[in-house]
C-alpha cells in the first residue's frame, strides 16, 4: 500500500515538472529555498523604501506592456544643461550636421531675441509707469509749494484717487456756492459772446465787478475797483509778452498814474467822510471844490495838535504846507497851486515847478527848475522842521528819494503814494533815481508778507502789490486765502482777457514762478494750474461750468503741443465717463447725434471729434475697450470701432457673461452704422476688417446655438460663416482663407473646432442609438458623412499656418477615431 502511494506521488511530481517545462509563457526558475528567502527580503525592503505607490505604478504601466524601470533610467540620462549651450564646432564637409546646427542656432537666436525683447518691454513699461507716478507726485508737490517761504508746507499724503476702471463718477448735485455760481454765470455769458464772434463786448473785469457789487462786501468791492483802475491803460497786443510790455516806459507811466489816481481818489473820499462826520468842527461851509474840503480836513486833522514847527505862515487860518500837501494827496495839484499863490510872492520858484508838474505830472522837471528846487531843498528845506514842506518838495522835485517821511506817511496808502510820486520818467541824478522796479522789489522781496501782516490784513498786501503792477503775486496770494480764492481766480481771468497777466512758457510750471529772462522782481502766474485747482472742486458736479472755465485755456499748449482746452476736456470725460452728456446721444432711428456740452465750443481750432479721438486713444491705453468703442463711434472712426470689436469678440465669442451681452447690444448699433450710407467724414473701413467683424458676429450666433444644443442650426451658421470646411471640396479654399484671415478670427478657431467635434460626436451617438430603427442604407450614408466631416476637419487643422493648443489636435484625433 505504501509503495503504491509513493508511486502515485512520484508520478504526479513528474507530471507537474513536464507541465512547467512545457509552458513557454513563464521562464524556468531554479532557486533554492535560501535564494527564495533572500529575494523575498529584498522585495520587502524595496517596498518599504519606495512605498506602495511605486508598486501600483509598476502594476498599472506593466498591464499595458510598459517597463517603468526602463523609462525611469532613460529619463535620468536626459539633461537640459546642454539645451541652450553653444553648439560644438563641426567639420566643413559635414553638411548634415552643419544644417542641423544652423537650424538649432536659428531657434536659439529666436528664443534669445524674444527673451530680450520681453525683458526690454517689461523694463520700458515699468519705467513709464514710474515716471507717470513721479510726474503726479511732482504736481502734488508743486501745488503744495505755493505758500510763503516762512510757512511750513503741507505735504501730507492725500488719498489716492480711485482707479478709472472703477465705477464711473457720474455728474451729481452742484458743488458751487452762491458766489461761485454768480461768477460762473458771467463767465458763460461772456463765452457765448466769444462764440458769436462779438467784437464789441463788455470787458470781463466790468462783468465781475458787477458780481462784487452785489455781494455787499466792501473789501471785495475795493479789490475789484483796484483791478478796474489798473486795467484802464492803453490796450496791449495779444502776441506781446505782458511782462515785456510792462517794462515799456509808456506802460509804466500809465500804471504809475493809475495807481496814484486810485490812491488819490480813495483819500479824497476819506477826507470827505471825515469832514461830513464833523461838520461843525471842520467849518467847511457850503462851497464845493477841493480847497474847502482840504481846509476843513486840515482843521480837523491838526486840531488840538502842536502846530509848532510848521513854517511859512497860514492861509485862511490853516498852515500853508499841510494845505498844499493834502491838496496834492487828494490829486488836485491846481488847488495846491491856489494855496501857494494865496501865500504871497515868497514861493515863486516852487510855483513855477508846480505849474510845470501840472502840465506833465509823470515827467521830471526841466534842468533849470530842477536845479533851483534842489538847491533850495539842500539849503533850506532838508533841515526844516515842517515835515509837510519836505514831503511836498520831494513829491514835486524828487529831491530826496531816501527820505521815508514817516511824520506824514502814517499808512501804507500814504507811503505808497509818496513812493509812486517820486518816480519820474527821467532823473538828472541817476545815482539818486528811484525806479518802478525798485519799488516793486522793495514791496515784494524786502518787505514781503511778514512786514505787511498779510494774513491778518490781506487787503493791504493785495493793494500794495496790485497798485505797483505786480498782479501775479497779488493773485497768487489771494488764491491761498480760502475766502478770497474765488475772487483771485476771476481777477486772473479778467487780466488775462486784456493781456495783462504774465504766464509761464510751460503749463506744468509752479503756480508762481520766476523766469530768468524777466526783469527783477516780476513773477509769472500759471493760469492753467490756477484754473484747474479751482475747477477741480466742481468739475464733476457742474461740467458745463467747468468747460467754460477750461475755454480760457484754448490758446495754451500742453508739453506735447496739444490744445490745453481739449486736453482738459479729455481728462474730464475720462474721469466722468459720461460720454452722452459731453458728446451727445445718437438717435438709432435717424442716425443723427444730439448736441453735447462740447459742441458749443467747436471752432476752427477746437473740434469735439478730435477730443473724442484723443479720449478714445487714452481709453485704449488704459484697456477700457468698451468705452473706447463708444467714443470712436462718436468720432466717426468706424475702422477703430470694428478693430476693437473684433479684439473683444475674439475673447468672449465662445463663452457667456456680461461683456458678451454688452457687446451684443453694441453690435446692433455698429451694424446700423455699417448699413447706413458712408459720409465723406466717415469712410467705410477696409473690407477685410468688415468681413472679420461679420464672421465673428456669426460665430457668436454659432456658439449660442451650440450651447442651446441646436446642432443643426449651428452647422448651418458655421457653413454660412465660411471659416472652416464642411466638405472635402472646401478644404483648399478655407486653408487659403485662413492664411489671409485676421488674428482675431484665427484665435477663435480652436474653440470652433472643439465645438464642431462635440457636435459630430453627439450626432454619432445619436445615430448609434437610432441605428436599429433606420434603414441600413440611410444609416451608412449618415455615418459616411460624419466620417468625412471628421477627416475634413483634421485635414484643415493640419494644413493651416496657425499653431493651436494641443488639446484641440487631440480632440480632433479622438473624434475621428470615434467615427469608426
Amino acid at each position: 500500500m505504501g509503495d503504491e502511494d509513493f508511486s502515485k506521488l512520484l508520478q504526479q511530481a513528474e507530471q507537474l515538472t513536464t507541465e512547467i517545462e512545457g509552458n513557454e509563457e513563464l521562464p524556468r526558475v531554479e532557486r533554492s529555498l535560501g535564494q527564495v528567502l533572500e529575494a523575498s527580503h529584498e522585495l520587502y525592503s524595496r517596498v518599504i523604501q519606495s512605498g506602495a505607490n511605486d508598486i501600483q505604478a509598476h502594476l498599472l504601466f506593466g498591464s499595458k506592456g510598459i517597463d517603468l524601470q526602463q523609462i525611469s533610467q532613460k529619463l535620468e540620462t536626459l539633461s537640459s544643461k546642454r539645451t541652450f549651450e553653444p553648439l560644438q564646432p563641426i567639420a566643413d564637409s559635414d553638411i548634415e550636421s552643419f544644417l542641423k546646427n544652423e537650424r538649432e542656432n536659428a531657434i536659439l537666436s529666436l528664443i534669445d531675441e524674444v527673451n530680450k525683447n520681453s525683458l526690454q518691454t517689461t523694463e520700458d513699461q515699468k519705467w513709464e509707469h514710474m515716471l507717470s507716478e513721479w510726474t503726479k507726485e511732482k504736481i502734488k508737490l508743486m501745488n503744495a509749494m505755493i505758500g510763503p517761504s516762512q510757512n511750513w508746507l503741507d505735504l501730507k499724503r492725500t488719498p489716492e484717487p480711485p482707479s478709472i476702471a472703477d465705477t464711473p463718477k457720474k455728474f451729481g448735485h452742484s458743488m458751487l456756492d452762491s458766489i461761485e455760481a454768480a461768477y460762473a454765470r458771467q463767465v458763460q455769458q461772456y463765452n457765448k459772446l466769444v462764440f458769436q464772434g462779438a467784437k464789441s463786448r463788455i470787458a470781463l473785469h466790468q462783468k465781475f465787478s458787477q458780481v462784487a457789487d452785489e455781494l455787499n462786501d466792501p473789501k471785495v468791492k475795493e479789490m475789484w475797483e483796484i483791478i478796474k483802475t489798473m486795467s484802464n491803460i492803453p490796450a496791449l497786443v495779444r502776441d506781446e509778452d505782458p511782462l515785456k510790455a510792462r517794462g515799456n516806459s509808456t506802460i509804466q507811466q500809465c500804471l504809475i498814474a493809475q495807481g496814484k489816481k486810485y490812491l488819490e481818489k480813495r483819500y479824497k473820499q476819506y477826507m470827505g467822510d471825515v469832514v461830513r462826520a464833523n461838520p461843525a468842527a471842520a467849518m467847511r461851509g457850503g462851497e464845493p471844490g477841493t480847497f474847502p474840503l482840504v481846509k476843513g480836513f486840515v482843521g480837523l486833522r491838526l486840531q488840538g495838535q502842536n502846530t509848532q514847527g510848521l513854517t511859512d505862515g497860514v492861509i485862511e487860518d490853516r498852515p500853508l504846507w499841510p494845505m498844499v500837501y493834502y491838496c496834492l494827496r487828494s490829486g488836485d495839484a491846481t488847488a495846491a497851486l491856489h494855496c501857494l499863490r494865496k501865500a504871497g510872492r515868497d514861493h515863486e520858484e516852487f510855483i513855477a515847478a508846480l505849474e510845470e508838474h501840472i502840465r506833465d505830472p509823470e515827467k521830471a522837471l526841466s534842468d533849470k527848475i530842477q536845479t533851483a528846487i534842489n538847491f533850495q531843498y539842500r539849503i533850506q528845506v532838508r533841515n526844516s522842521t515842517d515835515p509837510y514842506k519836505r514831503a511836498v518838495y520831494c513829491v514835486i522835485g524828487c529831491c530826496d528819494v531816501s527820505d521815508e517821511h514817516s511824520e506824514v506817511a502814517r499808512t501804507a496808502d500814504d507811503y505808497l503814494w509818496l513812493k509812486l510820486s517820486i518816480i519820474k520818467s527821467r532823473s538828472n541824478k541817476e545815482s539818486e533815481s528811484f525806479s518802478y522796479s525798485d519799488l516793486q522789489k522793495m514791496i515784494l522781496e524786502e518787505y514781503g508778507e511778514t512786514h505787511y501782516h498779510a494774513y491778518e490784513k490781506p487787503l493791504v498786501y493785495f493793494q500794495v502789490l496790485a497798485l505797483t503792477g505786480q498782479f501775479e503775486p497779488a493773485i497768487e496770494f489771494l488764491s491761498r486765502i480760502p475766502r478770497y480764492q474765488v475772487h483771485g481766480v476771476h481777477m486772473a481771468l479778467a487780466l488775462h482777457d486784456v493781456y495783462m497777466l504774465g504766464t509761464p512758457r510751460n503749463v506744468q510750471a509752479p503756480l508762481l514762478s520766476v523766469d530768468t529772462d524777466d526783469p527783477i522782481p516780476l513773477r509769472r502766474l500759471n493760469l492753467a494750474r490756477l484754473i484747474l485747482l479751482y475747477v477741480r472742486k466742481f468739475e464733476l458736479s457742474d461740467p458745463s461750468d467747468a468747460l467754460h472755465y477750461y475755454f480760457f485755456l484754448r490758446n495754451l499748449k500742453d508739453p506735447s503741443g496739444k490744445n490745453l482746452f481739449m486736453c482738459c476736456c479729455t481728462d474730464l470725460a475720462l474721469e466722468s465717463r459720461d460720454y452722452d452728456l459731453l458728446f451727445g446721444v445718437m438717435d438709432e432711428v435717424t442716425g443723427i447725434r444730439s448736441q453735447g456740452l462740447l459742441d458749443q465750443f467747436n471752432n476752427s481750432h477746437i473740434d469735439s471729434k478730435v477730443i473724442a479721438l484723443n479720449l478714445a486713444e487714452q481709453l485704449v491705453n488704459k484697456g477700457l475697450f468698451e468705452d473706447a468703442i463708444m467714443v470712436y463711434d462718436i468720432a466717426d472712426n468706424l475702422e477703430k470701432v470694428l478693430e476693437l470689436f473684433c479684439v473683444l469678440l475674439a475673447q468672449v465669442v465662445s463663452g457667456a457673461g456680461g461683456l458678451r451681452e454688452r457687446l451684443g447690444a453694441l453690435s446692433a448699433r455698429v451694424a446700423a452704422r455699417l448699413r447706413a450710407p458712408a459720409s465723406p467724414s466717415a469712410p467705410l473701413p477696409p473690407a477685410a476688417l468688415v468681413d472679420a467683424y461679420t464672421k465673428l458676429c456669426k460665430l457668436c450666433t454659432f456658439f449660442d446655438q451650440f450651447h442651446s444644443e441646436n446642432y443643426e442650426g449651428a452647422l448651418e451658421t458655421i457653413r454660412s460663416c465660411e471659416l472652416v470646411p464642411l466638405s472635402a471640396g472646401e478644404v483648399e479654399a478655407r486653408v487659403t482663407g485662413a492664411r489671409s484671415a485676421r488674428g482675431e478670427l484665427l484665435r477663435a478657431l480652436p474653440a470652433v473646432l472643439r465645438a464642431l467635434c462635440h457636435i459630430l460626436v453627439a450626432q454619432r451617438q445619436k445615430l448609434r442609438s437610432a441605428q436599429s430603427s433606420l434603414p441600413a442604407h440611410t444609416a451608412n450614408k449618415q455615418l459616411e458623412w460624419l466620417r468625412e466631416q471628421a477627416e475634413v476637419l483634421n485635414t484643415f487643422a493640419g494644413n493651416i499656418a496657425y499653431r493651436m493648443p494641443g488639446d484641440t489636435y487631440s480632440q480632433l484625433a479622438q473624434m475621428q477615431i470615434l467615427m469608426h
